[in-house]
């Protein structure tokens, strides 16, 4: 497994350990699913519900199949926390997502993504999208958060953010000193008296 998913997961679960009771969890877009497996094999969750629009060839943690244009398959409040990795600017609409991931989350969501001030980190996320995610015919609308618009979507919703780890420490070396400001964590609690 690549360097970098270790060193995203290690960022993931630093913002994770504040995440207090939350054990059933919504893998959003789960992908081949190593990250679900993976924070069940270290018991950072009692229980996963991985979702995402296509099967991959080998998975390690097999997803529910969704349409993706259609509301999540799931009540309001269905877990504990909810997390994306990567995700959101692959949607059609990341902010209907969040959306989404609000709605059927109790607690916390828990997003790693990217972002960029400038057109030159904008076209820096469009390389290494098409570079990562090509191979795998995973589309890259390229629908990258500019500076932190996402999170004034969640406060709309009655949530506020209680930690950020930015820049994240995925890459090593030239590439994450070129990249690491475009990668960060986020973990949100919904408002006490929030609907």
């Amino acid at each position: 497994m690549t360097g970098y998913k270790e060193r995203t997961l290690q960022e993931f679960q630093t913002a994770l350990a504040m995440a207090e009771g939350a054990r059933n969890a919504l893998d959003f877009g789960s992908g081949d699913g190593w990250y679900a497996a993976q924070l069940l094999k270290r018991q950072c969750f009692d229980r996963i519900e991985a979702i995402d629009v296509k099967l991959r060839d080998v998975v390690h943690f097999t997803p529910t199949l969704y349409g993706g244009d259609t509301p999540l398959p799931y009540q309001d409040r269905s877990f504990d926390i909810a997390y994306a990795i990567d995700v959101l600017h692959h949607c059609p609409s990341p902010e209907d997502s969040l959306r989404e991931l609000a709605r059927v989350s109790n607690k916390y969501i828990l997003i790693k993504d990217h972002t960029y001030r400038t057109r030159a980190g904008e076209y820096a996320l469009a390389v290494l999208d098409e570079l990562g995610n090509r191979r795998f015919g995973i589309p890259s609308p390229h629908n990258y958060q500019r500076a932190w618009e996402w999170k004034s979507v969640l406060e709309s919703l009655g949530w506020s953010e209680m930690h950020r780890t930015w820049p994240a420490r995925c890459h090593r070396g030239l590439l994450g000193a070129l990249t690491n400001r475009l990668q960060y964590v986020s973990l949100f609690r919904r408002n006490q008296f929030s609907s």
